[in-house]
């Protein structure tokens, strides 16, 4: 494949991971109209796994010393944590919010490349991870949204922070294993101990509820269209390209959730906008530099 159609296929690969992420704080809100936020959390990190299990199973003792932290890393921070605090941020906050939230991963990403890898700043990229930074708090504290639970935008803050970690632990740690044993084994450190929890709950009688099927089908779409495939796809984004690249794909995806959350009768105000123009402003600076 040459420079040319890798680049072409970089950016299929982006688009269909924004579609796909964009539509997951909807998928998210579908599940819990039966099932609470841990309970959501547990069946997305437990299906996610056993999807991926066939692929993986007789890898698992056989992983590189070298790889073991990391892809411990990668299962907590890119998956277990992140999973918990977005259901968490769900019970309260609209899905078009959250997704414009989401687009602070880009800037973590590249704060902690600079702490954790000293790469060299400057001064257009300062101003944007500022400017980003500043549409964020916007939306959350001057942007005149309605929220009664605004703190919660915190516990996607939190959220994009864990996606940072992990995503530079893929690029500078992971680069020798495909994109499907990351994501693979990396469900291993979540997936069988969320199942086992579940056990302990009642999911079996949440199930007798009138329209439990539906809400877990839209939670299984969650954990393997939206979990499962996208993380491999997006791990394979990673590899190919730099980190502060394959991040930009949340930069896209507040615009999917904002469709979304229109669809569902969510209000949408002229401040998402101004929200997200100041975002992406900063997003754009830091790309550009």
């Amino acid at each position: 494949m040459d420079l040319s159609s890798k680049k072409i296929y970089h950016w299929i690969l982006m688009i269909l991971l924004a579609f796909i992420w964009g539509s997951s704080f909807i998928l998210m809100k579908k599940g819990l109209v039966i099932f609470n936020d841990l309970e959501v959390a547990k069946l997305r990190m437990g299906i996610a796994w056993l999807s991926l299990l066939p692929f993986v199973w007789n890898k698992i003792f056989s992983i590189e010393k070298k790889n073991i932290i990391p892809i411990l890393i990668v299962g907590l921070f890119g998956n277990g944590f992140p999973a918990f605090l977005f259901t968490k941020a769900q019970t309260e906050l609209d899905s078009s919010l959250i997704g414009i939230l989401n687009a602070l991963v880009p800037l973590f990403t590249f704060v902690l490349a600079i702490l954790l890898f000293k790469t060299k700043v400057k001064v257009s990229q300062l101003i944007g991870i500022l400017l980003g930074l500043s549409g964020a708090v916007w939306l959350i504290a001057g942007g005149g949204l309605v929220l009664e639970n605004g703190s919660y935008s915190w516990y996607v803050i939190i959220a994009t922070i864990c996606y940072a970690i992990s995503l530079n632990t893929i690029k500078n740690y992971l680069q020798n294993m495909s994109a499907i044993d990351i994501a693979g084994l990396a469900f291993f450190v979540v997936g069988p101990f969320c199942l086992l929890a579940l056990g302990f709950s009642d999911f079996s009688e949440k199930m007798t509820i009138d329209g439990a099927f539906l809400a877990l089908f839209y939670i299984v779409l969650l954990s393997t269209v939206g979990t499962s495939i996208a993380l491999v796809l997006f791990n394979q984004l990673v590899k190919g390209t730099t980190a502060i690249f394959a991040s930009s794909v949340t930069y896209l995806i507040p615009i999917v959730a904002i469709f979304w959350g229109f669809i569902d009768g969510e209000i949408i105000t002229l401040n998402h906008f101004i929200g997200i123009a100041i975002i992406l402003g900063g997003i754009h600076l830091i790309n550009k530099a």
